[in-house]
């Protein structure tokens, strides 16, 4: 009689050791199709704007939840209203609890709506120059940070610098900023005081 010997290899691949090192990223740069330029800083607070043209593609950079949806452009040069900076604007809640909040756009698919579940790389608008982006270069301003109340805009804008995740992304690196913004929380607080300008 035959005995059958079970390799190591068979063994592991039964215990699933394999399956993570080809399993899909799980983030993924946030502008797909086009070529970019992003900024590494931003003026005044930590974001990045990804420079592409009008019409490109912002996408979830992770699987998550959408959390606020703005279509309706309001923002007047005249009286500067943080709030309505960004023009038209999407965030999104990731599976890994941070806020992802892409701005200026030019248009949101109709079926982008609060509490829908999306999957990374999924569009969630285009790019263009809206909100205070007006007469400037078609981009994404791009912001990370923790959930907040949907009037708390100084937080959604970006608490923590997009460059060094954004630059792994496009590089298919899996690279987390939930442990940096837990940091940031931490510092400033859930709801640290507006900013005066």
């Amino acid at each position: 009689m035959r005995k059958t010997v079970v390799g190591p290899l068979v063994f592991l691949l039964s215990l699933g050791q394999f399956t993570s090192s080809y399993a899909a990223p799980i983030y993924q740069f946030p502008v797909a199709g086009c070529e970019v330029n992003f900024t590494r800083a931003h003026h005044d607070y930590a974001a990045s704007d990804i420079l592409a043209k009008a019409g490109c593609k912002f996408v979830a950079p992770i699987d998550g939840v959408i959390d606020e949806v703005s279509r309706v452009d309001t923002w007047s040069g005249k009286v500067n209203l943080g709030i309505t900076r960004g023009g038209r604007s999407v965030s999104l809640i990731g599976s890994d609890g941070v806020r992802y909040y892409g701005s200026h756009l030019r248009s949101i698919p109709s079926n982008i709506v609060p509490g829908l579940a999306v999957k990374a790389g999924q569009t969630l608008g285009t790019v263009g120059s809206t909100g205070s982006a007006r007469g400037t270069s078609p981009h994404l301003h791009f912001g990370i940070s923790w959930p907040t109340p949907a009037d708390i805009w100084w937080v959604r804008r970006g608490e923590v610098l997009p460059w060094k995740y954004l630059n792994a992304w496009k590089e298919g690196k899996d690279l987390s900023p939930v442990k940096e913004v837990n940091a940031r929380k931490l510092k400033v607080g859930e709801i640290p005081p507006e900013p005066k300008k």
